[in-house]
């Protein structure tokens, strides 16, 4: 499981590890922390936020004579836990103490938020049972795919951002975050910046069903550390203060545009955009001058939008309120995954979705197993309501968000068609308007001959 997005979604790790637990108490957990290697330095986030803090916590936990009590009662309370219990499934669940074995890995990016050189990352390893059952295997994957000539510097550096970590985490961390919420809380209330930017908060990026606390904002009046500590502790996600995305399509920027700005004229870098949004990813390098200058930036291009605007006649502020609406207002919703053809999946019945993607993949080595289809054409139109299915023949990633839309063997269904059509993004990664979406050609449905 991939732990902290990178709009700075987290788990409730110690819950997640928790109710898995209680279904398969010897599960192995692979958390993917690439972006969160300073995670471990915050009491903030390391007790239920982390995976190796969650799993210390839970074991310390498990050992009391207080949770055998209560799960003694939860026990008689809810019997037998398995799919046909519904009373289970819409519980909270807990494990039993003397079955419980804890295996947890996880894996940081040591680079992307320490002070390790590129590429430098780690392997975390907690598993009670790594040397019975588990070394040699992991040995012989590590020895693979490792290089027989590693770069000595970049492992040196691993040792020198460990032994900062070790001294100074604490503090650097503490700075980081408390500089993000100052960054925040002047943004976002500033009489001028505010008019056309702003910081997200856990409101806009968490629905209320995941915020059990109802914690909305940060910043907000009368929120103390204790609030957001309780809500840590409980909420089922919560929102990572140091990952600050930038609301920028109520100035008339697309994710893009705004970054080519920020790094030609004030050589101030982003890590990711959307349609409308730019993040900001705070670090532990992260000073007051550096927050200061990001803030003083804003200013200016907030002044230059007023005092175009104050010139602009009656149809150039129509076509900025147009364009504010557009990026807005005007978004496709993203479409959920449909499904693998059954010539992709081994079981067809499934209620499941998997399916082969492989196969799909390798399929469309050949050119003769392919056909393209220009997106507006009428034919996408007639094969989405007579068939044969549409059947991507590659990745299709619109670029912002990132992510593929499409993936090799998927059938593709209306609800991609309508948003790759309402798309107005520079840049889709495997797809050619010029020669039209890439399909596995898949043979034509058989028809009835009617009897007269």
């Amino acid at each position: 499981m991939t732990n902290v997005t990178f709009d700075g979604h987290l788990y409730n790790v110690k819950r997640v590890m928790e109710e898995c637990l209680a279904i398969k108490p010897d599960l192995i957990f692979l958390w993917d922390e690439a972006w969160y290697a300073f995670g471990r330095f915050s009491p903030f986030y390391r007790r239920t936020r982390t995976a190796m803090g969650a799993r210390e916590a839970l074991a310390e936990r498990y050992a009391s004579d207080e949770y055998r009590e209560e799960y003694a009662k939860f026990k008689k309370s809810i019997g037998k836990i398995d799919i046909s219990n519904k009373k289970a499934l819409s519980t909270r669940l807990l494990p039993d103490p003397d079955q419980v074995r804890f295996r947890v890995y996880c894996t940081h990016s040591t680079h992307k938020s320490l002070s390790a050189l590129r590429q430098g990352s780690m392997i975390h390893v907690n598993d009670q049972d790594f040397n019975e059952d588990n070394y040699e295997a992991f040995e012989e994957a590590f020895m693979t795919h490792t290089s027989t000539s590693p770069n000595q510097q970049i492992i040196a550096s691993l040792d020198v951002a460990r032994r900062q970590a070790e001294l100074e985490g604490y503090e650097f961390v503490t700075k980081q975050i408390l500089l993000a919420l100052e960054l925040r809380r002047q943004v976002n209330n500033h009489p001028v910046i505010s008019k056309y930017f702003r910081f997200l908060d856990p409101v806009d990026l968490i629905p209320a069903k995941y915020r059990q606390s109802g914690l909305e904002k940060y910043n907000s009046p009368g929120v103390t550390w204790k609030d957001v500590v309780d809500a840590w502790e409980e909420d089922e996600f919560a929102l990572d203060p140091t990952r600050l995305t930038l609301v920028c399509g109520t100035a008339g920027y697309d994710g893009t545009e705004l970054k080519g700005i920020l790094a030609d004229k004030y050589e101030i870098q982003i890590n990711k955009t959307s349609r409308n949004t730019v993040l900001f990813q705070s670090n532990i390098n992260n000073s007051h001058s550096a927050t200061a200058y990001l803030i003083e930036t804003l200013v200016k291009l907030s002044r230059q939008i007023d005092n175009r605007l104050a010139r602009a006649s009656a149809s150039e502020r129509a076509a900025f309120n147009a364009r504010v609406k557009s990026l807005t207002e005007d978004v496709p919703d993203l479409p959920d995954f449909s499904h693998f053809h059954d010539k992709y999946r081994d079981n067809p019945k499934s209620k499941t979705r998997e399916g082969n993607m492989r196969e799909g993949f390798f399929a469309a080595y050949e050119a003769k197993n392919c056909e393209h289809i220009k997106l507006f054409s009428k034919e996408i139109d007639d094969r989405l309501r007579k068939g044969p299915e549409l059947v991507s023949a590659n990745f299709v990633i619109p670029y912002p968000p990132g992510f593929p839309i499409m993936v090799p063997g998927q059938v593709i269904s209306r609800g991609i068609i309508n948003f790759m059509r309402a798309l107005d993004v520079k840049e889709i990664h495997g797809y050619h308007a010029e020669m039209g979406i890439k399909l596995i050609k898949m043979p034509k449905p058989r028809t009835t001959a009617k009897k007269r």
